[in-house]
């Protein structure tokens, strides 16, 4: 068995390099200037062993094999390293000479060697010279390369991260080190191969500064946690007092019984390079943000009733006294808080907490956009995020035999390539057992004991997908399992009628098959179907199924989608400061980043999705895709600034936002559940914040907005009969407090008037955290508004803190938001990017209502 993996981990390590292989060849053909069109890149393995077992050095310690990498736990890594460094040189040597023997005075070009975990190597060589290595007695086989792109999670390139953000905390391999990542959610799988400590040869000790501690239950032995995942606990005093906790079904223990919990923290801070493997088929390789990061688990949320606040606030409180520089929420309340102000509520006043302690407070926007005033996550401390898409995308497309393509969805394989199969309806093929009229659900496919085998059998299997599926009440996978008893070459699903504007995800399949999301195109299909059914004129009984098609298949992702767009689903403010939908003056969302169709790892007993069951790895959408994105980029800021506070960070996701897609287009927001893409309008602040964010430009802000704890209480005690109220969660008196501030008078990296009457001060503090530089400021009033900055231009050195005045002058009555920006932009090179919201405008000596 280890022979076996360790020769599966050899052929993932080699097409791990083979995109940057055919890069290198094109680039070496061009330099060379031949007419060599015939040449390919090919992959060459050799039969002698890889490094490890060079000069007779085989290590004893076969206890501490990992990943077909040999490791002696009593050796300095920086040994090992050096070891390494020599085998390779030599088996580098060896490749070399193996070429100028068998490819003695002809032209080629060695791109890589390999000799960690195979001996081999990937060079450029015409067909003739590859057949020349291949009948060498060395030589184990020679392959033609392939391109191949990593897919999953797709949000690293995305962002850019392997060419910016990770180069400078020194590679995947270093990004996040000594980061905890705290994850308030339903826990996590600890046997997952995105948490295990073994990915790397280097050193990875546990932070000094994290003081928690993992459980040990029968669900979370002994040995679940490692110097990757340094802290695991579960809260649920709340709930099992209420009576309604099911040890067996939500385990009473920090193991993720839900799937929710491994898949955001893995979307954080999950290991690198991990194979996503999902129904027998191979997405890619999986990443965290900050792959080098600790994650420690707080559960508090459980499959079967969701939270409770107590279990939460003990979760945070437990989080803040172990440690964690990173706090993440993909949890909202399930209503808005009341009382006199939506910020004061058990967990948004524990989270302040938290800030006081240095933490970065990370928190889902919520999915109940995209109507106005809809956000979940409220107060000005934490930082609050939407979802976006990003530009991956997978289609399915079926091709009936009249020449009509219908697009689809359905992570499944293709039938035969230009071949087609007859079309029978699952309504067309019953046991004579079997009537609608007894199972009027049939149509769904869910039991094979009710269809005839024998007509079924090497055709396509046509049927329904209704909102049961939706309610977990059939499903995808059990009407595969349908397919397969009967032998069928795939199945189509067409949307029942009464599913309107249901926006499908793409669920994975073992055989070819297809789900036809749009209730029209279903209609074209059926009427295809039913127009070429041939019946006897006499009974009616069907004679002849004549309609073919055949799948194409939805496996191969494509990354033309324009991106980002705000996803109709993702909360959008204006931040309703209490419970009668008064405006804050404080911007919601703070940002956007990917949230839909993200992969990312899977409990092994996950129950969250039906479809995902079993498997390692799961596609989620939702705000709580989007936050630990967030977390994890989060941590990579906290390593290359560790005295940052809270406020600084988001300070440096904000200004360095971007507001433009992928095709240079302003970001767009969908406005509608049903036909998203078509109802959709250039993004506000209100639906994405600052923008969405840059992972490499967060890295360097040049400047930066800076509040702190007190910043914070000021200005809860500015609220009208707030006193009481900061008492009671604080244990502070306002008295002690010599000046209160308005939301508006935060230095937040945003300026949001909820009410303008007349005309307004507005002043902002900025530090330089780079080198001296000067700044001019720009700016675009919103509609409705005059603006004006002073100064109009400063220099600023490194250190050094300015004050930048801005002044607001409504121009007509309104009460619709119109929206402007402020752009401060320096000399070498940095943009500082604040967004200017107004509501409700009152102007001089007008009193008609515009």
């Amino acid at each position: 068995m280890e022979g076996m993996y360790s020769g599966m981990y050899s052929v993932y390590l080699v097409v791990m390099v083979l995109s940057l292989g055919v890069l290198a060849g094109t680039l070496c053909q061009v330099e060379d200037g031949s007419d060599n069109g015939t040449t390919a890149v090919y992959i060459v393995t050799l039969k002698q062993a890889p490094a490890s077992h060079y000069y007779g050095e085989l290590r004893k310690n076969t206890n501490v094999f990992k990943h077909g990498v040999p490791r002696n736990r009593n050796h300095n890594p920086r040994n090992d390293s050096r070891s390494n460094q020599s085998s390779s040189s030599y088996i580098a040597r060896v490749h070399d000479s193996l070429l100028r023997r068998v490819l003695r005075g002809e032209k080629y070009l060695k791109l890589y060697s390999y000799h960690y975990l195979i001996n081999g190597f990937a060079v450029l060589v015409t067909p003739e010279q590859a057949n020349k290595l291949s009948r060498r007695k060395e030589v184990a086989n020679v392959a033609l390369d392939f391109s191949v792109r990593t897919a999953t999670t797709h949000t690293p390139q995305f962002l850019g991260l392997p060419q910016g953000a990770w180069p400078k905390a020194g590679g995947y391999e270093t990004a996040g080190e000594g980061i905890v990542i705290g994850f308030i959610d339903t826990g996590i799988d600890p046997s997952h191969p995105s948490f295990s400590d073994d990915s790397s040869l280097n050193s990875y000790p546990v932070p000094s500064h994290f003081s928690g501690i993992c459980e040990v239950t029968r669900d979370f032995p002994s040995g679940s946690c490692n110097r990757k995942l340094i802290g695991a606990r579960h809260f649920a005093a709340s709930a099992i007092t209420r009576g309604i906790f099911n040890s067996s079904q939500d385990y009473a223990s920090p193991f993720d019984g839900d799937g929710h919990g491994t898949h955001t923290a893995s979307v954080a801070a999950g290991n690198h390079g991990i194979p996503v493997i999902v129904s027998g088929h191979h997405f890619g390789n999986a990443s965290g943000m900050a792959p080098r990061a600790h994650v420690a688990v707080y559960k508090a949320l459980y499959k079967s009733f969701g939270g409770f606040a107590a279990d939460v606030v003990a979760a945070i409180d437990q989080a803040a006294q172990d440690g964690v520089d990173v706090l993440s929420l993909s949890i909202t309340p399930n209503r808005r808080p009341p009382g006199i102000a939506t910020f004061f509520n058990p967990i948004d006043m524990a989270l302040l907490s938290a800030v006081k302690a240095g933490i970065f407070a990370v928190q889902a926007a919520g999915n109940t956009g995209p109507s106005p005033k809809s956000m979940s996550s409220f107060s000005p401390w934490i930082f609050t995020v939407g979802a976006a898409s990003h530009d991956r995308a997978y289609s399915n497309s079926v091709i009936l035999g009249n020449n009509v393509t219908i697009h689809g969805v359905g992570l499944a394989p293709g039938t035969h390539k230009n071949t087609m199969l007859t079309l029978i309806s699952a309504l067309h093929a019953l046991t004579n057992e079997t009537t609608v009229a007894t199972d009027m659900y049939v149509g769904e496919c869910q039991d094979s004991r009710n269809f005839n085998r024998g007509l079924v059998k090497g055709n396509l299997l046509i049927c329904s997908y209704s909102i049961r599926f939706v309610l977990g009440l059939s499903t995808i996978k059990q009407a595969m399992q349908t397919a397969k008893n009967l032998s069928a070459a795939g199945v189509v699903f067409y949307m029942d009628p009464f599913v309107i504007g249901f926006q499908l995800n793409p669920i994975p399949m073992r055989v070819p098959g297809i789900i036809i999301p749009s209730p029209d195109d279903s209609k074209v299909l059926l009427q295809y179907y039913n127009s070429s059914l041939e019946r006897n004129e006499t009974t009616k009984q069907i004679t002849r199924f004549g309609s073919v098609a055949r799948i194409l298949g939805g496996l191969k992702a494509n990354y033309s989608n324009s991106a980002p767009k705000v996803m109709f689903y993702s909360a959008r403010g204006p931040d309703p400061e209490d419970s009668f939908l008064n405006n804050a003056d404080i911007l919601k969302p703070n940002l956007v980043a990917p949230g839909n169709l993200i992969w990312a790892a899977w409990s092994s007993l996950g129950t969250d999705s039906v479809e995902f069951q079993g498997e390692n790895f799961a596609m989620m959408s939702g705000t709580s895709m989007a936050a630990p994105h967030i977390a994890g980029l989060a941590a990579l800021i906290k390593q290359k600034f560790p005295s940052f506070s809270p406020a600084a960070i988001a300070s440096a996701l904000s200004t360095t936002a971007s507001l433009y897609d992928n095709n240079g287009g302003p970001i767009m927001a969908q406005r509608a559940y049903s036909n998203p893409d078509i109802n959709q309008s250039p993004a506000t602040p209100f639906d994405m914040g600052s923008g969405f964010v840059n992972a490499t430009g967060a890295l360097d802000p040049g400047l930066i907005f800076d509040s702190r704890y007190d910043d914070y209480m000021s200005f809860l005690c500015g609220i009208n009969g707030s006193s009481p109220v900061v008492l009671n969660y604080t244990g502070q008196n306002c008295l002690s407090y010599n000046s209160t501030i308005n939301g508006i008078d935060l230095n937040l990296p945003s300026i949001t008037i909820a009410k303008l009457y007349q005309s307004k001060t507005v002043q902002r503090s900025v530090t330089n955290i780079a080198g001296e530089e000067t700044y001019r400021v720009g700016w675009s009033a919103p509609y409705g508004v005059t603006i004006k900055v002073e100064p109009t231009r400063f220099c600023i050195a490194s250190g050094e803190r300015k004050v930048l005045s801005v002044f607001v002058d409504a121009k007509m009555n309104s009460s619709t938001a119109s929206y402007g920006r402020i752009g401060l932009f320096g000399d070498q090179g940095h943009v500082v990017n604040i967004p200017l919201s107004v509501i409700v405008k009152v102007a001089y000596n007008t009193t008609t209502n515009v």
